[in-house]
């Protein structure tokens, strides 16, 4: 059941998803080689005590699996659902994803971003733009009215007509009480497709785009997404509000902008 949140609800999912983008967009600022991916995750988490939240990600229980850090952490060629590690260092010309979920008073905000560690080559500077704008056409398809397909359909086609990859098996989602509700949004489909938005919904929009290949596997851990091929990918999500009018981007940091 997709939930329609009312004027209060929305209120608090506005301060989840505020205490999110703020948490992230100062761990972005953080970024440096010579990092480790623990430095990082501890880092989130007393970003996310001082806060007063609490991080939907650590102890998120798949089947028998436990996801083991405060935030996803994902290097290069993995896709998402990258696990903190003492010795995976951060290297100039690296690029990582940053995944911060939290809980403010039972609410969740979720975003994500992916940065640079120093200069990155012309190519992968260009896959980071194209994500970034397919996420922007995601935000803007997602109007009352429309269907879930047109935001899948107009990421699809951005991307593709890049000559960059699609993931297919990691989506975007609703938000809410639950960090993965319903409406499933993909990130490729077909316009008119799928449940219609109506105002009072609140989805997260999170295109995952690769370098080459779109095909990936799943690392020994059980949970981090890589690249079949080992090219790098780039994540960005924002969580939107549906209104009568346009999409609401709920995870915006307080500074107004974005530090990286």
């Amino acid at each position: 059941m997709i939930q329609i949140k009312n004027s209060v609800q929305i209120e608090s999912m506005r301060r989840a998803c505020r205490v999110a983008a703020d948490v992230l967009d100062r761990l972005c600022a953080m970024v440096a080689p010579g990092m480790s991916t623990l430095d990082l995750d501890m880092e989130a988490k007393a970003l996310i005590e001082q806060y007063g939240a609490t991080s939907a990600s650590y102890n998120y229980k798949v089947g028998r699996l436990r996801y083991p850090s405060y935030i996803c952490i994902s290097v290069n060629e993995e896709i998402v659902h990258g696990i903190a590690r003492a010795d995976k260092i951060l290297r100039m010309g690296d690029i990582v994803s940053l995944d911060v979920c939290v809980y403010v008073d039972g609410w969740v905000g979720d975003n994500a971003r992916t940065v640079s560690v120093g200069p990155v080559s012309q190519e992968v500077e260009r896959l980071l733009r194209v994500t970034r704008e397919a996420l922007d056409i995601g935000i803007d398809l997602a109007r009352a009215g429309n269907k879930v397909g047109d935001i899948s359909h107009g990421i699809q086609t951005h991307v593709e007509a890049s000559r960059f990859g699609i993931v297919r098996e990691f989506v975007g989602h609703g938000v809410g009480r639950g960090l993965h509700e319903e409406p499933q949004v993909p990130n490729y489909g077909q316009k008119g497709r799928g449940p219609r938005l109506v105002p009072g919904m609140t989805i997260c929009i999170e295109p995952m785009v690769t370098m080459g290949s779109h095909r990936l596997r799943i690392g020994q851990d059980g949970w981090v997404a890589i690249a079949s091929d080992g090219k790098p990918s780039a994540h960005f999500e924002h969580t939107v509000l549906i209104t009568e009018t346009e999409a609401e981007v709920l995870t915006l940091p307080s500074s107004g902008g974005l530090s990286k």
